[in-house]
């Protein structure tokens, strides 16, 4: 742009000087104007950046340029002056001081991630497509739903990440919050290293314990005691955090020692860490911390006692709760009687209790329900007759208390992962009120499922499955194991088949879809490849459902091969026994010249 506007006053540009080839006479008007006594274009004072903005904001229709040299179309003056203005701001910076050179970037020990990993791995960052909510999937595979898998099997084989991918899996982390975990377990020290250098990546030490800082050996009781006196908050809580994990009572101690001194919002923090390595140990602490201040302090002192059973609290908690349930055989059967507490005191309230119920709760049912979730659920059997869940929970409650007590029972079920109440409340997975009969939603029976071992939590889903179908089951299937157990691939994918012989589009079941990609175990693709044919269309079909299913199909055993081929490239090679020795060859003879046919 700067090339295109010519010299305007009697000089030649600088590049012109003493050039024969630029000896054209100037007209005699620029010659008038540069012995007038008027300002030239040359001299007068450059317009400001911001003018130039200014005018190309309003256009120059609007605003022309200041300076125009004649016979120069308005726009094409404003973008030489840019040019120069742009040219001149360039040249009038002042180099800053070199900056120190960063540390190189610390060693990654572990082992190297194989040739054939590390190219999938860089295909799985590459894709970020995603299809969109709700829309057709196609038949590809979703690379990125992959990532976290793929993240989690290299991470159990204790593989380094290879330095070239760790901005794209930064930027990956960075996107997604569910991958950071993984991907930065999976990054390793270098990652922290090249996040203190690109603020995109500071996630990258506000997820790192102490925010990337090394943290004291426990056994150096100096330097652990003076990074907790001295240290930042974040080196303080990771350092706790670590403590609890190897040393619980060594962690328990130190909070102790600084405790009285601690913020309110500090001490909700710390305290919460206990939940790690939490034991009968930690209740005189926990006792203590139930008559702080803060409110919030309290109530989190209060649910971590009442976790551990043995402790003072559950005990408190348990003579309140059996107080207002109790078996009641005056009528024909046994049933349970509920009344519930009149009021709710000083003592309750120190363990605990919310005295002020939300909008829409009776204060007595409000507090019925906290004082039973809290209480030992051993209390229950020897209260109730010697009877087990199973025989509690069938009893008849009466005057309408069955739904408060049993969704009592739900939280303390999972709360202290008691299998066995969540078996009870669960109930039989075929039962037709699709659930047992504390579990009052699919969010309740996903936490009780939790609380069973991963063989039973499957065999509970299928058999929910092969009764009520996929609609309701997504959120118990995101609670099983990966892979899926075989009978629980082989209710999704009978389901599945079923849902494509209604004739229905697939979409609605995108979500259990794409679990099924990510969960079954990848041996069923050969069992799959029968649905991949386009079935006959029955007159009441959808138009097209079943080119769409065998779409969808062919996507879900792709992904399956994928999977397979994810984890035999992450499986170490094993170390090849010594080839059998074999005798030695004997010299061999040159090649003897072949004698040509006559």
């Amino acid at each position: 742009m700067m090339n295109g506007a010519p010299p305007s006053d009697g000089t030649r540009a600088d590049g012109d000087a003493g050039d024969p080839g630029h000896s054209r006479k100037k007209p005699a008007s620029t010659a008038d104007d540069s012995a007038g006594s008027s300002a030239h274009p040359s001299q007068a004072p450059a317009p400001s950046w911001e003018e130039l903005v200014t005018t190309a904001l309003l256009g120059t229709d609007r605003r022309a340029p200041a300076h125009v040299v004649p016979g120069r179309p308005a726009p094409m003056a404003l973008l030489d002056a840019a040019a120069v203005a742009t040219v001149r701001r360039r040249a009038g910076l002042r180099p800053a001081r070199a900056a120190r050179r960063p540390g190189p970037a610390p060693a990654d020990p572990r082992p190297a991630l194989p040739a054939p990993a590390a190219r999938r791995l860089t295909t799985l960052l590459a894709d970020r497509s995603g299809g969109a909510a709700g829309s057709r999937r196609g038949s590809s595979p979703d690379l990125m739903e992959l990532l976290p898998q793929w993240l989690a099997a290299a991470n159990a084989h204790g593989y380094a990440a290879p330095p070239q991918v760790l901005p794209a899996l930064l930027d990956a982390a960075r996107g997604r919050t569910d991958l950071r975990p993984a991907a930065l377990a999976f990054a390793g020290p270098r990652a922290l290293w090249l996040a203190r250098l690109n603020p995109d990546w500071r996630f990258a030490l506000r997820a790192a314990p102490g925010g990337g800082a090394a943290l004291p050996d426990p056994g150096d009781a100096e330097a652990v005691r003076r990074l907790w006196q001295e240290g930042l908050f974040a080196e303080r809580a990771a350092l706790l955090g670590a403590l609890r994990v190897r040393t619980p009572a060594l962690g328990r101690e130190l909070l102790a020692s600084t405790w009285a001194a601690e913020r309110a919002e500090d001490r909700l923090m710390f305290l919460d860490s206990l939940r790690t390595g939490l034991s009968d140990a930690d209740e005189p602490f926990l006792e203590q911390a139930l008559g702080d201040r803060s409110r919030n302090v309290r109530a989190t002192a209060a649910e971590l006692l009442s976790a551990l059973p043995d402790s003072a609290l559950a005990a408190r908690m348990a003579v309140r709760a059996s107080a207002c349930v109790a078996l009641d055989r005056t009528g024909s059967a046994p049933a349970i009687a509920v009344e519930a507490p009149l009021e709710c005191d000083a003592g309750m309230e120190r363990d605990g209790v919310v005295a002020v119920p939300p909008a829409g709760r009776g204060e007595r049912s409000w507090w019925l329900g906290q004082l039973v979730e809290a209480a030992p659920l051993g209390t229950w059997s020897q209260r109730l007759g010697g009877r087990t869940p199973q025989e509690i929970v069938a009893l008849p409650v009466a005057d309408g208390w069955q739904g408060e007590l049993h969704a009592a029972w739900c939280r303390a079920a999972v709360r202290q992962r008691d299998a066995a109440w969540s078996r009870a409340l669960l109930g039989s997975p075929s039962a037709p009120e699709a659930g047992g009969p504390g579990a009052v939603s699919l969010a309740e029976r996903a936490k009780l499922l939790a609380a069973l071992d991963p063989a039973e939590r499957a065999a509970w889903v299928a058999g929910f499955i092969a009764t009520h179908g996929l609609s309701e089951a997504f959120q118990l299937l995101g609670v099983c194991a990966v892979p899926w157990a075989p009978p629980l691939g082989q209710a999704v994918v009978d389901a599945l088949n079923i849902a494509r012989d209604a004739g229905s589009y697939p979409w609605s079941f995108s979500g259990v879809m794409g679990l099924a990609e990510r969960c079954l175990d990848p041996a069923e693709a050969v069992r799959l490849e029968a649905l991949l044919a386009v079935p006959d269309e029955r007159e009441d079909a959808a138009p097209g459902a079943g080119g769409y299913w065998a779409e969808a199909f062919q996507r879900l055993v792709t992904t399956l091969r994928l999977r397979a081929a994810m984890t035999r490239e992450l499986t170490p090679p094993t170390p090849d026994t010594p080839p059998p020795r074999t005798p030695a060859r004997p010299p061999e003879t040159p090649p003897q010249p072949r004698e040509e046919a006559a």
